[in-house]
C-alpha cells in the first residue's frame, strides 16, 4: 500500500505530511533504501541491493579466505551483530569466537577473530552505502538542503544497529545521525498506525 521507506518514516515518527523534508536511511536484510519524503510523499529515493545479508556472506567469505573456515550463515549475523564495526577503532577491538568447519580436515574448529578483522571484511558494503546516501544528498532539490542540515537523517532497519554505523555516516555525509530507538520495527510500526489512520493512508499512498 505504501513504500517501504514511507512506513519507516511514519514508525519513526516524522512529520512526513508536513512541508518539511525528512530523509531516511533503511538498511534491510536484502536493501538499503535511501529515501527524502515531504508532504506525504516520497521526493526521491535511491535502492542498492547492499544490506545484512550482503555483510553476513562477505563476513563467511573473508573467514573462508584467510582461514579455511566455513561457518553458517547464522554464525555470520552473531559475528556480526557481536562486534560488528564500521568505524577503525584499534584501541577498543573485541573479540568473540565463531565455529565452523575446517575445510582441509573436515573436523569442528573454533576460531577468536576481532572486531577490526570483521570491519575489513564489510567494509566494500559499507561504502556502498555511504556512496548511496552521498548520491541521495547531490540530487535533493536545494530548498530542501537547510531541512537537512538542521534536522539530519533517520537511520533505521536491522542495519542501524551495526556499531558506529552512525558516526562513520555523520562524517562522510556531513549531515547529523539519528538512529530511532526501535529500527527493526520501524517499518512494521509504520504500517501499523497507517491501517489505523484512514485518513493518513489516503494521504502517503502513492497515485
Amino acid at each position: 500500500m505504501i513504500q517501504e521507506s514511507m512506513a519507516a518514516a511514519i514508525g519513526a515518527g516524522l512529520p512526513v505530511t508536513e512541508p518539511t523534508c525528512n530523509m531516511v536511511v533503511d538498511i534491510g536484510g536484502g536493501t538499503t533504501e535511501v529515501a527524502i519524503i515531504s508532504l506525504a510523499g516520497v521526493v526521491y529515493s535511491r535502492t542498492i541491493r547492499v544490506a545484512g545479508d550482503r555483510m553476513d556472506s562477505a563476513i563467511i567469505q573473508h573467514i573462508r579466505r584467510h582461514y579455511n573456515l566455513l561457518i553458517g550463515e547464522r554464525t555470520a549475523e552473531n559475528v556480526k551483530i557481536s562486534i560488528g564495526n564500521a568505524y577503525p577503532d584499534l584501541q577498543n577491538l573485541e573479540k568473540v569466537e565463531a565455529k565452523g568447519r575446517d575445510l582441509a580436515s573436515g573436523i569442528p574448529k573454533i576460531l577468536s577473530i576481532d572486531s577490526e578483522e570483521i570491519r575489513e571484511a564489510i567494509s566494500e558494503q559499507i561504502d556502498a552505502i555511504i556512496e548511496t546516501v552521498k548520491a541521495v544528498l547531490e540530487q535533493i532539490p536545494p530548498e530542501f538542503s537547510a531541512d537537512i542540515i538542521e534536522r539530519g537523517m533517520i537511520l533505521t532497519g536491522g542495519g542501524a544497529l551495526l556499531k558506529n554505523l552512525d558516526k562513520i555516516l555523520s562524517e562522510e555525509s556531513g549531515v547529523p545521525i539519528t538512529v530511532i530507538e526501535d529500527p527493526l520495527s520501524s517499518v512494521a510500526i509504520g504500517a501499523g498506525r497507517v491501517t489505523e489512520n484512514i485518513e493518513l493512508l489516503k494521504k502517503v499512498t502513492p497515485e
